[in-house]
């Protein structure tokens, strides 16, 4: 071989080397990360779910891809989302605070891992064995929302005494939590003597036709079931209660922060932060199957002090000594 022929034959070789470097390193991971808020509402909680993942050693962008997917409400997307996740073979689904996700996931994959947080039983939901050992391709984080919503209607019904007739607002297109909320609360109310009206939204437009009801049947107050959807749209809850003036109970902070009366929920932020702490687990190797279900234990109680003023509402002293925390 002439020595020219040679340094062409070697330098074309060393010029395809960090190309096959390239190829050999391993592709980063990814989390197919699906949610019914809409995009513009979701900063709040993937900075908690980011957090629990680097207490795993990842970082998104360094060691894990994550791909978020907001539904807006548009629950119908479920099956084919989770056939085509299920398809590309993501590292893990997580599917926080919203249990019909999970089960659509459940539904497209018995062996891609499913970190989940739900507010009902996961094993009546069907995704896990038992909470000690889930058994199968999915485990996560059980944040109560049937046995907390009881106690919300209670606190309610003692920051407004006089309101009897009580709207319940529930998403048909999210069947576990609405089901659930539609038959505990009305139970709840008849031990505390109070009347309940349920009504229905799954779009802006039924959020508007539900509080012309409301202001048709004269209810007193409005109780919001949980629902990532109405959560995203609490601004438009905001306005509409505002303009009708009718005091409002719901599960999140963040709605109260935005301008309504009271919560009573668990603390989400730290439920996204521990579905990111055991999608990092996994990662690194855990099996679901041997990782049990956790239960939440911090809840919170928040109170709009603006807002009640506005409401011409007086809010007891031993009612403002009780919750975590009263906005000005």
């Amino acid at each position: 071989m002439k020595r020219r022929d040679f340094i062409t034959l070697l330098g074309g070789a060393a010029a395809g080397w960090p190309l096959a470097a390239r190829a050999q390193q391993p592709a980063m991971p990814v989390i197919g990360f699906v949610n019914q808020r809409s995009a513009d509402s979701s900063a709040r909680i993937v900075t908690p779910f980011r957090k629990g993942l680097n207490e795993t050693g990842y970082v998104e962008g360094q060691n894990v891809t994550v791909e978020y997917h907001w539904l807006d409400g548009r629950y119908d997307r479920l099956p084919s989302l989770m056939a085509e996740l299920a398809r590309r073979r993501v590292a893990v689904i997580a599917t926080p605070g919203y249990s019909a996700a999970a089960q659509a996931a459940k539904a497209a994959t018995t062996t891609i891992p499913i970190v989940f947080g739900v507010g009902e039983d996961p094993v009546t939901l069907g995704l896990v064995a038992s909470l000690a050992r889930p058994g199968g391709n999915a485990t996560g984080i059980n944040f109560f929302t049937q046995e907390v919503a009881a106690k919300r209607l209670g606190l309610f019904h003692d920051l407004v005494p006089k309101a009897a007739r009580i709207a319940l607002l529930v998403n048909p297109a999210n069947p576990p939590i609405a089901e659930a909320i539609s038959r505990d609360i009305p139970e709840a109310a008849r031990a505390i003597g109070l009347q309940i009206q349920v009504l229905s939204a799954s779009t802006s437009r039924d959020i508007d036709a539900a509080f012309a009801t409301i202001a048709r049947d004269r209810a007193d107050a409005l109780f919001i079931s949980p629902d990532g959807f109405f959560i995203s749209r609490r601004s438009q809850f905001v306005t509409l209660a505002s303009r009708d003036r009718i005091p409002t109970s719901c599960s999140n902070r963040e709605m109260v922060e935005a301008g309504l009366l009271m919560s009573y929920g668990t603390d989400t932020l730290d439920m996204y932060r521990q579905v990111g702490v055991m999608a990092g687990q996994i990662l690194k190797g855990a099996n679901p199957a041997d990782l049990p279900v956790l239960q939440s234990t911090k809840f919170e109680f928040v109170i709009n002090l603006q807002t009640a003023r506005a409401l011409g509402l007086e809010v007891p002293n031993a009612l403002q000594l009780l919750a975590d925390e009263v906005i000005e």
